[in-house]
């Protein structure tokens, strides 16, 4: 005879927290731009992404944040007092690493010899991490459906234009066939040119030009480079404009991929100079104790979209201060740290003027509202035909993904 036997459930949080909820949880550790070192380097420094702040985060995430409800929480402040929270923690990082959310670099052992020639140079000392592609994905995803939810947006497809073409989807009224046309036949409009030239006569001559062919909306194509600013007054006076930027770049990258397959997105990141990041790379990025080059990334995504083949080419830049750097000839980097300079405002407007000429529209978030930086911009968006907004680090993600999905956003000046 077989028996059941029963016990009292005890919850086990390892197992039934939800990852997802954790990395929501830790967005901000993962995403972190320098706001509390706001005398950092622009990229992270080794020893700041490994485990040990990795588990002093999630065990804060776990006693402060909202992940469980009141019994759980008393719970793990009792783990905490009877110390076995680290061993919660430490089952949350290997599920985290399981599932290929994190991925850890383990320390070298130094007992171990080399296989190499030569020096190896110091040994690693701490067990480090790396946020993965899944987990940026992920983030990516959580912030763009959390801004399309602000937005009341359902849905949302590709881009419109005012062009007709030939297609499967009709919107408009039909017109004669041309050699190369989606051959939609629009079956009443083509027998009835055939009848108003033959008259209702069997068997019916449709020729070459009786053709009549369904006309649809033209959707097109874009590449974008997104010039991101990561000078040094992105985290001051108190507020951090970086991270919700770091955010929205990622949501805009997931829109992309999975709404506009057909488009392409580029970073660039602006400072002293200007050079091009992969998007799997935005995380790590901070901000350092930077000018303001706009020129010299003006240059580089000119180059960039040279290389695109899309119907429309775009600059999206995201900035809170004025031009105050130039890359000179002889490659030195001049500096006013005043900004509007004539010089570097003289050499920038003709980058702009160039982005004109090779149909490049640029498109300006402004992130502070300082008489100068509004005043360029204002010239920036005359010369281009571009948009220029004026938002805060927490709308900037609404007015982005406005100004992408629908081209009708209004304008800001």
């Amino acid at each position: 005879m077989r028996f059941t036997r029963y016990k009292k459930y005890v919850p086990d949080p390892a197992s039934e927290m939800s990852l997802e909820d954790l990395v929501s949880a830790l967005a901000d550790y993962f995403l972190q731009s320098g706001f509390q070192n706001p005398y950092m380097d622009m990229y992270q420094m080794e020893g700041d992404q490994n485990l040990d702040e990795l588990r002093r985060a999630i065990e804060q995430a776990l006693l402060d944040g909202d992940l469980f409800d009141e019994e759980m929480r008393d719970r793990l402040q009792q783990m905490q007092m009877e110390g076995t929270l680290d061993e919660l923690v430490e089952e949350l990082i290997e599920r985290m690493q399981q599932e290929d959310y994190i991925s850890v670099d383990q320390p070298h052992d130094p007992a171990q010899q080399s296989s190499l020639g030569g020096q190896t140079g110091m040994p690693q000392t701490e067990a480090r991490f790396e946020v993965t592609d899944k987990s940026l994905d992920f983030l990516g995803f959580k912030t763009l459906r959390d801004l399309l939810g602000s937005l009341g947006k359902s849905s949302f497809g590709r881009h419109d234009t005012r062009d007709q073409a030939t297609g499967i989807e009709t919107s408009g009224a039909s017109r004669t066939y041309e050699f190369g046309d989606t051959l939609n036949l629009d079956i009443t409009a083509t027998l009835s040119k055939a009848i108003q030239r033959e008259g209702l006569t069997l068997p019916l001559n449709i020729e070459y030009n009786d053709l009549q062919v369904h006309q649809c909306e033209y959707q097109s194509s874009c590449a974008t480079v997104l010039m991101l600013d990561c000078s040094h007054s992105m985290i001051l006076y108190g507020e951090d404009r970086f991270t919700p930027a770091k955010r929205v770049a990622m949501a805009l990258s997931h829109l992309i991929r999975t709404q506009y397959p057909g488009d392409s997105l580029s970073l660039i990141l602006f400072h002293d100079s200007a050079e091009e990041v992969p998007l799997s790379q935005l995380a790590r990025v901070q901000v350092g104790p930077y000018y303001t080059n706009t020129r010299e990334g003006l240059r580089l995504a000119q180059r960039i979209l040279q290389r695109q083949r899309k119907d429309m080419k775009q600059i999206v830049m995201i900035t809170d201060g004025k031009p105050s750097a130039l890359t000179l000839e002889d490659g030195r980097i001049y500096k006013n740290a005043f900004g509007l300079d004539p010089l570097v405002v003289s050499q920038t407007l003709e980058e702009v003027g160039k982005c004109k000429r090779a149909g490049i529209l640029i498109n300006t978030f402004m992130l502070a509202s300082d008489y100068g930086l509004v005043q360029f911009v204002q010239k920036v968006t005359e010369m281009c035909r571009g948009k220029a907004y004026f938002t805060t680090p927490y709308t900037l993600g609404q007015y982005l993904l406005m100004d992408y999905m629908s081209r009708k956003t209004k304008t800001i000046h």
